[in-house]
């Protein structure tokens, strides 16, 4: 068989590598063995053909004129963005005599990686890296910036990451879209939900912006941030009273339905309405259709973890599937996440017997405070998969310590991004299409291989064979650092713990590019609770020291600003990718504030205007749009852009670096604000 590298003109097979839950199956057209469209694989079984623009547009992403072709040295200050070109031998020598001066006079620990998810593949964000710094006997990092609060939250309720099958959700005839702008960010759910709409299903939108899918949708409900937890008890509260439970199902399936009969009636509809802005009649109607209209689906979103109560949010809002039976219905149920269906040999990958010393760990979320800690001080910082300075947490603070003139800082990425312009040497990093890798969705079953479908840009070098070429030079020559690519994506798919990919295996994968988990259609019979059931009461959470039972419990508010301020996501970004392409720029157009018509007025702001927004972190310049899209006391921003020229748009500087309630998730969406006219 041909690499697809080989194929000069044709179409290839790939997969999208973006942190979406999507995870489309791609179709690559090349001319002259360049990418000149990329189009949907219409025989992939869930994304069926349909892709975003994000993706459509993304050839001119990788040929960007801006991306960076060879290594770089900084020789201004940092920030100023002055670099040169180097060797790739000059960078990695500059590294590692950088990182064994640091360990012989400070220990390895003075050392700390930071990244995420901008690539999804195993072996790109969780493989070589990994390893190596597992070997060094760095600092560790947690990373849980994203998705692990609800992660935590959830697998309280049901025990693991699984929820209901895309490919049966054409069954379902209610849908609630709680905390998710999913036109923007799962669009395949939007397009199921609008194909079952066609047979009567009906959309809800609760959120607290009425973003693109709150539009879309046949109802749609504003709701104070924070608060969806008191919403999802005022709906028990309903059920339970009004004997639209599904009793059998609470006796065979649950534990606990009882002592939460007894938790909910304390959440009346009114007492609800006056802590979530939900009128109460809305509640009423809400807990009425959704006890009454069979199958009903929740897909829960990213932005409800995003606060101080964020795990206790989704534990919540998991318990309601159970009280009306729907996890026995096909197309029934709720969808936070599907990754455990999915989840490969981590061991294999990582190898994490290769730390022979446990070492001290650092919230991600925290990196503010731990690059401006003087005691054991963190002394270099090598990033990729991710651009701190934009996407962190009271970004103001990451900055100051990015610019520490004795942090030793390396990026690794495709373009200067902000946080490069504040690193000691940058390394030009290959796009996901240069790449072999596996990818694995957390919304649909499927498993893909991806191989390369383009040379390597430039003399741009892959996250695996950066961190060969790192332990090379630091003298790691244990087997582990020589496994190639192939070797690695066996090792992820080898002795598997996890029966749902029994069938998957490297070569099959070869031969079908993407299979899915098998025997997934066993949830009630297979829950990993401790009790084996879904737990309405957890003993766990108690002996975590929170309530057994879920419980409302406010966010903290920190500041007298009398504005809460939610910096969401927009339709042309993901997180920081594409907000330098010129192409996304213009179809995003500019940042906007939206706010609520009476907070406009009783500040004399009109629709339009420039406005500054601020707290005691640091502020925000954008144009507001006042109208009823937000209710009174909230405020809301899309995208989080890049800030280099000085536009005052990075809304992290604005959002608090506090941690949520479980798993050591952010907390981006409980800040507090004022907004005042320019």
């Amino acid at each position: 068989m041909h690499s697809y590298i080989d194929v000069e003109n044709g179409v290839v097979p790939s997969v999208c590598s973006l942190d979406c839950p999507d995870q489309c199956g791609l179709l690559v057209h090349k001319d002259d063995g360049r990418i000149v469209k990329i189009e949907g694989d219409p025989d992939h079984p869930v994304t069926k053909g349909s892709i975003c623009n994000k993706v459509r547009h993304m050839t001119e992403r990788i040929y960007d004129p801006k991306r960076i072709t060879t290594p770089l040295k900084r020789v201004g200050e940092k920030g100023d963005g002055k670099f040169v070109p180097i060797s790739w031998q000059e960078a990695i020598t500059t590294i590692t005599d950088q990182w064994k001066k640091l360990i012989s006079e400070e220990g390895p620990e003075s050392i700390l990686p930071y990244s995420f998810y901008a690539n999804m593949g195993k072996l790109s964000s969780k493989g070589m890296d990994r390893r190596f710094f597992n070997r060094l006997g760095s600092s560790q990092l947690d990373r849980t910036i994203c998705s692990v609060a609800g992660e935590v939250g959830y697998n309280y309720t049901m025990g693991g990451r699984f929820g209901t099958d895309p490919e049966e959700m054409t069954e379902t005839k209610l849908f609630v879209f709680w905390g998710i702008n999913a036109v923007s960010t799962n669009m395949h759910q939007i397009m199921i939900a609008q194909k079952a709409k066609k047979n009567c299903a009906k959309i809800v939108v609760i959120d607290v912006h009425k973003n693109q899918t709150g539009r879309m949708a046949d109802w749609f409900i504003p709701i104070l941030p924070g608060t969806d937890g008191a919403l999802a008890l005022g709906i028990m509260h309903i059920l339970y009273k009004e004997k639209l439970v599904n009793q059998s199902f609470l006796e065979q399936y649950t534990i606990g339905y009882e002592e939460l009969r007894e938790h909910v009636k304390h959440y009346d509809p009114q007492t609800v309405s006056a802590i979530t802005g939900v009128p109460k009649e809305d509640i009423y109607e809400l807990a009425r259709m959704y006890g009454t209209v069979s199958p009903s689906m929740i897909r829960i979103g990213n932005g409800l973890q995003h606060h101080d109560n964020g795990g206790m949010m989704v534990r919540t809002i998991s318990c309601l599937p159970a009280l009306t039976g729907q996890w026995e219905l096909k197309g029934g149920g709720a969808l936070k996440s599907n990754s455990d269906y999915l989840t490969h040999n981590t061991a294999a990958l990582e190898r994490p017997e290769l730390q022979v010393v446990p070492t001290r760990r650092f919230n991600m979320n925290l990196l503010g405070q731990v690059l401006l800690e003087e005691q054991q001080p963190i002394r270099s910082l090598y990033v990729y998969n991710s651009n701190p300075a934009v996407v962190a947490p009271d970004a103001n603070k990451v900055r100051d310590g990015l610019a520490r003139e004795d942090l030793f800082t390396v990026v690794h990425d495709l373009f200067l991004t902000d946080t490069a312009l504040y690193a000691d040497i940058v390394l030009p990093a290959t796009s996901a299409f240069e790449n072999t890798d596996i990818y694995t969705s957390f919304w649909h079953h499927y498993i893909h291989l991806q191989e390369p479908v383009i040379d390597t840009y430039g003399d741009s070098k892959s996250n695996p064979d950066v961190f060969r070429l790192l332990a090379r030079a630091m003298g790691f020559d244990e087997q582990p650092f020589l496994d190639d690519d192939a070797e690695m994506v066996n090792q992820a798919l080898s002795q598997l713990s996890n029966p749902y990919l029994s069938e998957v295996s490297y070569a099959a994968l070869k031969e079908k590019r993407y299979m899915k988990a098998s025997g997934t259609g066993n949830l009630l019979n297979n829950l990993k609770t401790p009790s084996g059931k879904i737990e309405l009461y957890s003993e766990q959470m108690k002996s975590a020291g929170f309530p057994a039972l879920p419980t409302y419990i406010p966010i903290i508010q920190d500041s007298d600003h009398p504005l809460l301020y939610v910096p969401a996501i927009n339709h042309n970004f993901m997180n920081t990718i594409f907000s330098n392409n010129e192409k996304h720029i213009k179809l995003e157009k500019a940042p906007k504030l939206f706010m609520n018509r009476l907070d406009a007025e009783s500040r004399g702001i009109e629709d339009g205007a420039a406005v500054r927004i601020w707290n005691e972190r640091g502020e925000c310049e954008f144009t507001v749009s006042v109208g009823e899209q937000v209710l009174p006391g909230v405020v809301v921003s899309q995208g989080i852009w890049g800030d280099k020229s000085g536009q005052k748009r990075l809304v992290n500087a604005l959002t608090p670096d506090r941690i949520a309630d479980m798993g050591g998730g952010a907390t981006f969406f409980s800040g507090r604000v004022e907004v005042a006219g320019l």
